[in-house]
């Protein structure tokens, strides 16, 4: 037995461990939907459209189409309470760096967004300013600070003690964003001009340091003109080094965020954009996808992304190569593939995390699954001490 003071174990996420990824913990309740009346056909399952671990991995909270957000505990896969936003709906919920706080997006009555208690169930702020529903939002790693995307094609910086946003940036179009690990820098993507512009945090009103053009010479093989990429998350790797971009089609990015360098091109998924396998493509993507389809394992060695088949993917991203000299737009990416595919929970995978501090990854749609490394399937307690383990990052 450890010593009471001891460090806690660390668990390093290496191949082997991914291979052997296993629901551990099912919830098929995770969404309420309504009853089909006799003679009037049925919309389909509601999904689960954004999930969010709080700091210490603890806890997990997902927002869904039916105006609910839920709490769990990852420790002890048990369902802690659920909460409701009927008047304003609920998206993209962000734990504050208090486990009993969040912000969240909302869904109707305006575009503001809400700082929330989990603890007694009440907004303690409100922020405004929005005139376009908030499609991407983000909390600062390091202070009390978040940013906001929208439709009306603006970035707005806040501070959660202040109700006005202390900052504004105006775009040619909606922005998706997202902090570095250390808080100084954050991207902003702009669709459909195909630009992702990094800033410095205490110069924001200042030009951008970096603007790196995302395009792949590949799809000109698939059509042409080729068909326009269409960003849906931005992710910073956990030393700054790369930048993930999400996308609405087949394919995500990694970049290099220190030159603008087109690092690869992961495949080998279906991307969440279409409306059945079959459906054609289309260039703005469908209410399928969340924006949390695809993320960083805490270590940066992995990226972890869900499939409109169901699956969860994983690719292997430990021996990146960047590319040297002036940036080629031209130039093939290396192309990755899954390192596994599992079967997991029925339906549209739209969100996959891993945590944050634990060796077990999240994933949800019209369901939630918590997913642990199957090293002893007859052992409770080896499961259970994975989750006492943190991921060495």
């Amino acid at each position: 037995m450890a010593p009471p003071n001891a460090p806690p174990a660390q668990l390093s996420l290496n191949n082997g461990l991914m291979l052997k990824l296993k629901t551990s913990r099912i919830f098929k309740t995770a969404v309420d939907n309504p009853s089909v009346s006799p003679g009037r056909p049925s919309l389909g399952p509601r999904h689960i459209t954004g999930i969010c671990f709080d700091d210490r991995g603890d806890q997990l909270l997902t927002a869904a189409e039916d105006e609910t957000f839920r709490l769990y505990n990852c420790k002890s896969g048990k369902h802690l309470k659920t909460l409701q936003s009927k008047k304003y709906g609920i998206d993209l919920p962000r734990f504050t760096h208090k486990s009993t706080a969040i912000i969240h997006a909302s869904t109707k009555e305006d575009d503001g967004i809400r700082y929330h208690s989990l603890h007694d169930n009440k907004y303690l702020s409100y922020f405004k300013g929005h005139k376009g529903r908030v499609i991407s939002l983000e909390v600062s790693p390091v202070d009390d600070g978040f940013m906001s995307g929208s439709l009306d094609k603006t970035v707005r910086l806040w501070d959660l003690r202040a109700p006005t946003c202390r900052g504004l940036l105006t775009l040619p179009a909606p922005p998706v964003i997202a902090y570095d690990a250390t808080g100084l820098v954050f991207a902003v993507a702009v669709n459909h001009y195909s630009r992702i512009l990094l800033y410095d945090s205490a110069n924001y009103d200042k030009a951008p340091f970096l603007v790196i053009t995302l395009e792949d010479p590949t799809l000109t093989l698939i059509s042409y003109p080729p068909r326009p990429i269409y960003v849906t998350s931005l992710s910073f790797s956990s030393s700054g080094k790369y930048l993930l971009v999400g996308c609405s089609g087949d394919a995500h990015y990694i970049l290099d965020a220190f030159n603008g360098h087109l690092v690869a091109k992961l495949e080998g998924h279906i991307g969440l954009e279409r409306r059945s396998v079959a459906a054609p493509l289309t260039i703005q993507p469908d209410k399928g996808c969340s924006g949390e389809e695809v993320s960083w394992t805490p270590d940066s060695k992995f990226i972890v992304g869900g499939s409109l088949d169901g699956k969860i993917l994983a690719w292997d991203v430990q021996d990146l190569q960047v590319p040297t000299g002036p940036v080629n737009l031209k130039a093939t990416p290396r192309q990755i593939h899954p390192l596994v595919q599992l079967d997991g929970h029925p339906g549209i995978s739209r969100c996959v995390k891993f945590n944050p501090r634990y060796g077990m990854l999240a994933s949800a749609g019209a369901e939630l699954a918590f997913w642990l490394p199957d090293m002893a399937p007859e052992s409770e307690e080896v499961a259970r001490d994975l989750l006492r383990k943190k991921v060495l990052a």
